[in-house]
């Protein structure tokens, strides 16, 4: 255990044992506002104190033990060896206890996401990779039981995606797909590509959590420019002969929001606005990030579009996540939406 968490967790057992006195006061007991307040912090603070317990009571069995290695009784030692392997493999799965009870847990872990996927450089190429993260993203939704729903999509000519944005609706989706913003790097040999050689692409990715409109963030109705135009499939066809598809601009910051993907105008301005809420939101929490947490970007990296945060290499059958150096030869499965690995590999980098 690093010396900064358990400084932490002595702290935690300092406060515990102050507030357990200040519940035995006469004081507090007569004043039942504080002694909720109170009531609440050590509810708080219990899980750490317990598990930090264990974790000493473990140390102390290992301290004992490592003295029964210099036993002169062979049978003994051997007792001892395998005791001590017990104590040590014990010892790691409470400090990862310890680590999630002791971690302030994200606000919009349990929220719904939308997701941008916009081709970068490299022209058609990037877009069709742009389409296979799209096939990434829905078949993991799929095992996940997540729902997915298109708010916005711009077909490229060889069936990717110049860009598209849709909602992923389900358990903890935030949660799972954070870490997921950023720029996306394919090393690949194009369908086009006559010599054989390997050309580089990218596209960005962006994660927005989904926002409650009235209890994150307000809008002021005279800041929005609304404006209707006719929905259009690939090659400019006419999806329907009405101006049914809402372009929502937020003048103070410029955002944009458009939806088309409904045929009724009224269903397409109000999923418009949800989006535009949520972007909002997420510029807002990216300034306050910038401002007050740049440690982080250390970590797992910022999330900004302008990183290159994973390669996928198709000749090597390789991918490679450049914020924890991990690379994984799995490439074929992770596109077809085994990221786990991925995830867990980057959620265990965050709680650290």
């Amino acid at each position: 255990m690093n010396q900064e968490l358990r400084a932490k967790l002595e702290n935690h057992v300092s406060s515990y044992k102050d507030i357990t006195n200040q519940l035995s006061t006469s004081e507090v007991y007569s004043d039942r506002s504080l002694m909720k307040t109170l009531n609440q912090k050590l509810t708080k603070l219990e899980p750490s104190v317990k598990l930090f317990q264990k974790y000493l009571n473990i140390e102390k069995s290992i301290i004992d033990t490592k003295e029964l290695l210099e036993d002169e009784d062979k049978e003994m030692r051997a007792i001892a060896q395998e005791e001590l392997k017990n104590h040590e493999q014990l010892l790691k799965e409470i400090e990862n206890k310890i680590i999630e009870a002791t971690v302030e847990k994200d606000p919009n872990d349990s929220r719904d996401i939308y997701m941008e996927i916009r081709a970068g450089t490299g022209g058609e190429e990037a877009a069709i990779f742009a389409g296979d993260l799209y096939k990434m993203y829905s078949k993991f939704s799929e095992k996940n039981k997540w729902d997915i729903e298109i708010i916005n999509s711009n077909i490229s000519d060889h069936g990717g995606f110049k860009e598209i944005i849709f909602k992923i609706i389900g358990s903890n989706v935030y949660s799972n797909l954070k870490f997921e913003s950023g720029t996306h790097r394919v090393q690949r040999v194009p369908n086009t590509e006559t010599q054989g050689r390997v050309h580089t692409s990218a596209s960005t990715v962006a994660v927005l959590p989904i926002v409650e409109q009235v209890d994150d963030i307000d809008i002021n109705p005279a800041d929005l420019r609304i404006d209707t135009y006719r929905a259009s499939g690939a090659g400019g066809q006419h999806v329907n002969k009405t101006d049914s598809a809402v372009r929502v601009t937020h003048i103070p910051t410029g955002i944009v929001s458009e939806c088309q993907d409904d045929r009724s105008q009224h269903k397409n301005k109000a999923k418009a606005m949800e989006y535009l809420h949520s972007r909002l939101l997420s510029a807002e929490q990216e300034k306050q990030k910038r401002d007050t947490d740049a440690s982080r970007k250390k970590q797992v990296g910022s999330g900004d579009r302008s990183e290159r945060i994973r390669t996928y290499n198709f000749p090597q059958g390789r991918v490679t996540d450049h914020r924890i150096n991990l690379t994984l030869y799995k490439l074929e499965q992770l596109i077809e939406g085994d990221i786990e690995p991925l995830i867990e590999a980057l959620t265990e980098e965050s709680r650290k």
